[in-house]
């Protein structure tokens, strides 16, 4: 059998999308498993340990019927038995009807009529647990798995030396990561937390353990963020080239600190204990089965405790509302 999935979104949809891949997997062992996906979301598949072939297509950019002629005749050629996708519209489902693909399965919306087997979008759920309900369409109806990933040897080897190279590795670390990339603005996602929050909660911890290390994790959107601390505290920089790295990096750490990023995603999957902050976004469709705290300002799910902002602005959380969570867990 030969499975294609179109899997539009960022990196964290794609994780999101990994235990429905790994039981299609578990049901269909000899099963080949591609994904088309958008082309800056091709590295999360470093970690899946499901996928043969990850395909690009830029589903968000403005493309010509030429390109979406391509694609299809990559797809037809390919000859696939079964399509699945989690795009709820009509224009999808007429693509997958063009690539003559038998088995079609989607949510039930106005796409319908082009597929042949469909499912209840259930949307007030986890996401991973939504996307897995698009196995029923193959009778598939187990419940969904955790979330789980494969992180290369070789990554696992480069988080080890980096720890060496930091002086971490017989302490321990606090890893924060997340809040500062300018990228979130650009989607109009409320990701950015202050900086004066964030070398509040650093100095705190620095003042009450000394003796544990904080890695500031590095990436492209972030250096303004790492000079400002830098320059204010000392801290330690990692700069994981790759999601599998930056995923090896978060399982040796004592503590996540973050906002809804794939990062949180990679500790949910490795089981670091983490701590995210929400803004605007509702954390129920983002984080595994959760127990409610009090107002709902703070859900917990095994390791990950989640604080959303009772403003849904992620600044209006409070430096001080972190730390107490820091100490508590």
């Amino acid at each position: 059998m030969r499975i294609v999935a179109f899997v539009p979104g960022g990196i964290d949809d794609q994780i999101l999308f990994f235990p429905t891949l790994d039981d299609l997997k578990r049901y269909y062992p000899n099963a080949q498993i591609d994904v088309v996906v958008e082309p800056t979301s091709k590295g999360a598949y470093r970690v899946s340990k499901s996928v043969h072939e990850v395909l690009t297509f830029d589903f968000n950019d403005r493309n010509s019927l030429a390109d979406w002629g391509n694609l299809v005749g990559t797809i037809r050629d390919r000859e696939y038995d079964v399509v699945i996708t989690k795009q709820q519209n009509s224009s999808v489902g007429f693509l997958l009807w063009l690539t003559g693909i038998p088995i079609r399965i989607g949510y039930k919306d106005k796409g319908i009529a082009f597929l042949t087997n469909s499912v209840p979008a259930k949307t007030q759920q986890y996401a991973a647990n939504m996307y897995h309900d698009l196995l029923a369409g193959l009778g598939v109806n187990s419940p969904c798995p955790e979330l789980a990933i494969n992180v290369p040897k070789p990554d696992i080897d480069w988080a080890d030396k980096e720890q060496k190279r930091l002086g971490v590795q017989e302490t321990g670390y606090i890893l924060i990561d997340g809040g500062f990339a300018q990228s979130g603005k650009v989607k109009g996602l409320d990701t950015i937390y202050p900086l004066a929050n964030w070398l509040e909660i650093i100095q705190e911890i620095q003042r009450k353990q000394p003796e544990m290390p904080v890695v500031v994790v590095k990436d492209k959107d972030n250096e303004d963020f790492i000079r400002s601390v830098s320059n204010a505290l000392n801290i330690k920089v990692t700069s994981p080239t790759d999601i599998g790295k930056l995923a090896a990096t978060i399982a040796g750490a004592n503590l996540l600190l973050c906002t809804d990023s794939a990062a949180m995603h990679l500790a949910v999957a490795v089981q670091t204990y983490t701590i995210a902050l929400f803004g605007s976004t509702e954390p129920t469709f983002l984080v595994p089965d959760s127990n409610a705290l009090g107002n709902l300002q703070y859900r917990t799910s095994d390791r990950l405790l989640t604080i959303k902002s009772p403003t849904g602005k992620i600044a209006d959380i409070s430096a001080k509302t972190v730390l107490a969570h820091i100490w508590a867990g």
